[in-house]
């Protein structure tokens, strides 16, 4: 049983982790300020506090989109010489995918039904 509460602990940790490293990117990714160079120093910085964490197969499928953005954000480590379009183009993909990585996170929350009264008929 302890080792089913260390797993779950460590599970936790590399979930929060992977988070804080988005969380952190998307928010300069959005800064009025942006500049490619500075992202990709950041994206390094982050990823050196993130490569602390022990990594664990995830199966759920918000962990999963967390973690394929995380890996593509971190391709973007490797790109050099590209043009200002180029950078725009790439920081709107960065962002779109973030979008979609937060409706992903948000799918799983409760919703209210606004007409629960209207949406049942059962034909009588």
């Amino acid at each position: 049983m302890d080792n089913i509460i260390n797993e779950k602990d460590i599970r936790l940790k590399y979930v929060r982790g992977l988070e804080k490293f988005v969380r952190s990117n998307i928010s300069y990714l959005k800064d009025p300020t942006f500049e490619f160079d500075i992202f990709q120093k950041r994206v390094k910085k982050t990823f050196k506090i993130l490569k602390k964490i022990k990594s664990i197969r995830l199966n759920s499928t918000y962990p999963i989109a967390l973690e394929n953005y995380v890996n593509l954000v971190l391709s973007v480590l490797h790109v050099e010489d590209l043009k200002d379009e180029e950078k725009e183009i790439l920081q709107a993909k960065l962002l779109k995918e973030a979008n979609l990585l937060h409706k992903e996170k948000n799918k799983t929350q409760y919703k209210k039904d606004k007409h629960k009264k209207s949406s049942f008929n059962d034909g009588y």
